[in-house]
């Protein structure tokens, strides 16, 4: 994300945050929230826990979230998980959800989610092992186990969305957002 904002001329301070998302995914769960409101809840968690650090300043928070026949799917933990995941949705179409929210000294001031359909062709075994051995630990690094900047690309078969959305946030409404407030020329 923070290339994603870099190559677009955003200059910006990154600032991880420090939360728990499987904490936050439970309790959403817990409450009934959807995909879509899960995401944003961790996004706007992140950028509350950075928020207290850059008093005054936009502070934004993102989260992605991948949901597969109500499914939800977490960054795998290891290649084995990866391998399992990818084999879960070989052959099926999934959502992937991005989140975005931006605050100012501890309140929402604009949020915004989109979420994009991917649709992972039949892959046997054999491919799932030799698309692993090609990216190593890449596929522990984003949901679902793949990225579509690389090999990643070769296990889908249709994609319906914004691009930028897959990568993990909804770019062009954040550069409007971003225009609006005076932090990038207009």
């Amino acid at each position: 994300r923070r290339t994603m904002l870099e190559n677009a001329g955003v200059i910006l301070i990154a600032d991880p945050a420090d939360v728990d998302e499987g904490a936050i995914k439970l309790d959403c769960r817990v409450k009934g929230l959807g995909v879509e409101d899960t995401a944003e809840t961790l996004a706007m968690a992140k950028a509350l826990e950075v928020a207290v650090r850059h008093p005054g300043r936009i502070v934004l928070g993102a989260d992605q979230m991948l949901e597969c026949d109500g499914e939800w799917f977490d960054k795998p933990s290891d290649r084995p998980a990866a391998a399992q995941q990818i084999a879960r949705l070989s052959g099926r179409s999934h959502r992937l959800v991005s989140a975005v929210v931006a605050i100012r000294d501890g309140g929402p001031t604009w949020r915004f989610v989109e979420s994009a359909e991917l649709t992972m062709r039949r892959l046997t075994p054999a491919f799932i092992d030799s698309y692993l051995d090609k990216v190593g630990d890449k596929a522990l690094s984003s949901v679902g186990g793949y990225q579509i900047e690389g090999p990643g690309i070769q296990l889908l078969s249709t994609i319906k969305g914004d691009h930028f959305t897959i990568l993990g946030l909804p770019l062009l409404p954040l550069l409007d957002f971003l225009r609006s407030e005076g932090v990038i020329a207009r």
